[in-house]
This record gives C-alpha cells, structure tokens and sequence, in this order.
C-alpha cells in the first residue's frame, strides 16, 4: 500500500508497531524536530538526566520489552551513549539509537558545526562497530527501507542498531510502498535433520544428562519452549549468571546457577558430573564460566547459540537456534525418572537475629525472605552481582544484570525502563556505593515519574571487587550520605543499615512504601565480602600480577 507520512513519523510508526511505547533521551537541537513528533504521538518520551542513563534505561526495557529506543542529539549526545551501547551489544540486548544530526542542506555552506567531531561520518562509523546495522537518512528516497533494515536486523539478531536522522529530514515525506520484511532465517533442512538426530542419540542413550541454560533463551522468547522440555524429558535445568531467572527458580527441576567454582559446590559438581550437557544460549564468557574455574568436556557438550551450533565436535551450519529448539521439542526424547535435585546447604546465616552485625551474607538471606512475585531484581555490579546469584526468583526473567559486559551504573538507570517497560513489576535494585556515584541520580528522574523502586545500597566504602584484585588508594571514593538522598530530590524514603533488625524494617517499609522510591543504605565493612568474590578476586589478581 502507498502511503506519504514524513521519515521521522515513519520511524516512529514502525518502532509502535514493534512494541515501543517510551524512549529515552536527552533533548538537543538536531534531534528536537524529531522530539516534537514525539510528543504529538503515543509513545512517551522520557527525558533522562544524562545520555548514558537513557542507554541504560532502553536496555533494560528491551531485555524486558523485547526493543528500547534512546533518542539523543549529535556526537555530545550519540558518544555519550556509545557505552551503554557496547553492552547491549556484548549482551544482546536489542537496542535502537536514533541520533539526530547538522542538517544537511547547511553542510556545505558551514562545515564546522557545534558537536562536530572531525568529519561528519565520525559517530557513524563508531556506532557501525557496536551494532549489528546502521543507516543515516540522507536520502529520501532510500530512507523509509533503511529504517525498516535496521528495525528488522535488530529484532532478528537482538543486537543494537543505529539510526542518524539529520534535522532536514524528520518531516521530508515521499510516497512509498511498506512491505514487512520476512525475518524468515536460511535453514539447511537435512542439516537440521542431522543435528537433531545427532543430538537425540546422545541425549537419549546418557545417563545424567543437564540443561545449562543461557541468556539467548530470554532474548528469542524461548522461556515457555524451554520449560516444556525440562518437564518433557525431566532433565534437571541450571542457568549461566548472565542467563539467571530465564526460568522459574522455583521449578523442581531447577538446579541453580552454574559458575563453575565461583558458585555452589553442589551445583557444579551436578554440571560438570553430567554425561551430557545439552548448552542452549550460553555465551561462554569468562564471567559465565567462572574465570575458567568451569570445566565443561566438549566430548559431553550439546552446544546450541544463535551463532553456533555443536554436538561434540561436530560443527552444523546454517541451523538457527530457534529450528534447533523447536525441533528438539519434537523429537522423541526419553522421559526420565524424577531426578535427586541438590538443595543448598543452610548456614548460621540464614536465620540472623536483629541485633547481628550486618553482614554480606546475613543481607543477602534477608532479601531471599523479602523478594514476592511481582518484583524485577536489577543488580548492578560488585558484589552485589556475586551475592545475587543464589537469590531465588520467583518468577522467570525477572533478574537483570550486565553480567558479561560488567559495566557499573547499570542498576538505577535499568530500574527506569524496567518499571516503564513493566509496571506489574517493582523493582528492587542492588547497587554498590561506587556505582550509585556513576548514575544513581537518575533517580530524579524517577521521583519526576512517580515511580518506586526499593534500592539497596552496598556500602562497603569504596571498590571491593578492585580491592580483591590489588590494594590501593585508588580504590577509596568519597562516603555519601546515601540515606539522604531524599532530601537532595525532594521525595523518597531513606535508611541506614547497622544490623540485620535494621535491614528487615527498612525492607518493611520500604516495600508498604508505594508512593515513591526508597533507598537503603547498608553499612557494611570493607573487606566483608561474599564467597564468590574472594574467589574471583584471586584469580583476577593472579592475572593482573602476570
């Protein structure tokens, strides 16, 4: 059908008709054409205090939404960004960056513009190395096809895409004819047919076959595909940290997080015992597999991603994941008898009275006690990603972390567009003292929004995870009154933490709290620490030592 709508309402009616209801940014004068339609349309433009935090906050709605947009001006806006980029990418998270820039009749005339970063192709080619497509719309005649490649490249492979619209060009409008673009993948049918034979064979004739589950089984929505061949075929599922609550962490057959010897003892020796591992959407990270800790015989291995496909050492091409799994679902797979599940091993910690000493630990079995079904868990990182890994969540992709890119800051920001992108969920975000510095006053933008997420402070006065790896002054920051934050935006609840009794009634209050955000400061020593870090913390200073 030929319709006439300006580029910059058609980018805004196809990023609609994928699911977009808010995106982010930060105004500046080659985008605000763009921000006017905007505002004239049914999404909401939410304007953030800095460009990364919008970065931020699109990520965490396109991991829970399925695509974010953040639309930020030229070079002083898109750099800004770059980033929060980078992590989506790393992470498959299927972010879209509109940028706008100088228009383009003026170029000529005045070639130095203001934010003009050497030439005007500069923050292009940048994005072009972070994204898996980019378009600038220069010519109005292409321009409407770009924005479709990008939006549907980006939905298809759940990475970041880049969109360069100049000020000229948001309301040029030319008749042309939208045809959706089949995402249609190329499948080798007799491939396939292998592969899924192969990997029936195998899994049928071990004896202790797992499930390790990864992150690429949230990004393709293969959550409810993954439970029905856990319950099929009653083989136990553990998860990748990066991959943590892609499902119920209250299913029977959920083992827990495998990280090699960073994580449960029990759940690794489960893993790696196994006669076959059937790995669907893990990235082997160094994160993910525990510094190297995790051992994971290849000759055992099942190893199925968007970008690669295995049985032993037999490599398949042109299978994508998603035929893999649906095929799999299909095949015949033996029903197993109802496997022995480990179950952790309860500590002093578990049961703390009020007037302890607050501990790493003791926090962590605190907040296991207080997290319900309509929460989203955000942690950023630190410690706080280590001692979130055997909270139980209830739900499935309710925890959200950038556990492979391991950029901090995420935590704040993220509760933003989780809470935007679903408000059945509230968020209670685990963030340490170094990270909240970095962008925990996007909560001014929360309090402008009415928004309420509980946020956890680990304030172990400065950067634990770096102090594990090499003392130094460099790793000291300035102590915040973080409980006062409140009084700096005018709204919120604030508290301090000494004991176990004072963390538990400030989750009290916190959570009957639903006006507004709350904000807990937990005090804690220095050098008190989870497992799991003092675990890394060796291996990374032995690598940093040479």
């Amino acid at each position: 059908m030929t319709k006439k709508l300006s580029i910059g309402q058609y980018l805004l009616n196809q990023l609609y008709r994928h699911g977009v209801r808010h995106i982010f940014g930060v105004p500046g004068d080659y985008i605000l054409g763009l921000y006017s339609l905007i505002e004239n349309s049914p999404i909401q433009l939410i304007g953030t205090t800095r460009e990364d935090s919008a970065g931020l906050a699109a990520d965490a709605y396109a991991r829970l939404r399925g695509m974010g947009v953040a639309c930020v001006t030229f070079c002083v806006g898109g750099l800004n960004v770059t980033n929060p980029v980078a992590g989506a990418y790393a992470e498959k998270s299927p972010v879209i960056v509109i940028s706008g820039a100088p228009g383009l009749r003026g170029r000529q005339r005045h070639p130095l513009v203001h934010h003009l970063v050497r030439d005007f192709a500069t923050q292009r080619e940048i994005f072009s190395r972070i994204t898996v497509a980019s378009a600038s719309l220069e010519d109005p005649y292409t321009a409407y096809n770009d924005i479709d490649q990008v939006i549907h490249a980006v939905e298809r492979y759940k990475r970041p895409g880049y969109i360069e619209l100049p000020a000229d060009m948001v309301n040029v409008a030319r008749s042309h004819q939208h045809r959706d673009q089949s995402l249609a993948e190329l499948t080798d049918a007799a491939a396939l047919q292998e592969c899924i034979a192969e990997a029936t064979r195998m899994l049928n004739q071990s004896r202790r076959p797992v499930i390790l589950a990864g992150v690429e089984v949230h990004r393709f929505g293969l959550q409810d595909a993954l439970i029905e061949l856990v319950e099929k075929t009653r083989i136990p599922v553990a998860a990748t940290i990066l991959g943590k609550s892609v499902v119920s962490e209250a299913h029977p057959l959920y083992l827990g997080v495998y990280e090699g010897a960073m994580g449960r003892a029990d759940v690794q020796k489960y893993v790696e015992s196994a006669d076959c591992v059937l790995m669907l959407g893990c990235f082997m990270t160094d994160i993910n597999l525990g510094v190297y800790t995790a051992y994971l015989d290849a000759n055992r291995t099942i190893y199925a991603t968007s970008e690669k496909l295995s049985i032993r050492r037999h490599s398949f091409e042109n299978v994508p994941f998603r035929s893999f799994f649906g095929s799999l679902l299909e095949a015949r797979l033996k029903r197993r008898r109802k496997p022995e599940i480990p179950k952790p091993e309860l500590t002093a910690d578990t049961n703390p009275r009020d007037d302890d000493r607050i501990t790493t630990r003791i926090l962590f079995s605190i907040l296991n006690d207080f997290i319900s079904d309509n929460m989203v868990v955000i942690s950023d990182i630190g410690d706080c990603l280590f001692g979130a890994v055997d909270l139980k969540i209830h739900k499935r992709t309710e925890f959200l972390s950038p556990a492979y890119y391991t950029s901090m800051g995420f935590g704040v920001p993220a509760s933003l567009g989780a809470q935007l992108a679903d408000r059945s969920l509230r968020p209670l975000v685990l963030v340490g003292d170094g990270a909240f510095q970095m962008t925990g006053l996007e909560l001014s933008t929360i309090v402008r929004l009415g928004l309420n997420p509980v946020v956890v402070v680990l304030n172990n006065h400065g950067y634990s995870t770096e102090r594990q790896i090499m003392e130094g002054p460099f790793n000291d920051i300035l102590n915040w009154n973080f409980s006062k934050v409140p009084n700096v935006l005018g709204s919120g609840l604030g508290f301090i933490a000494h004991t176990a009794g004072d963390v538990r009634r400030a989750l009290e209050k916190s959570l009957a709290n639903r006006d507004s955000f709350s904000i807990i400061e937990v005090d804690l020593d220095p050098y008190d620490i989870s497992p799991a870090l003092i675990r890394l913390g060796r291996r990374l200073g032995k690598q940093a030592k040479g």
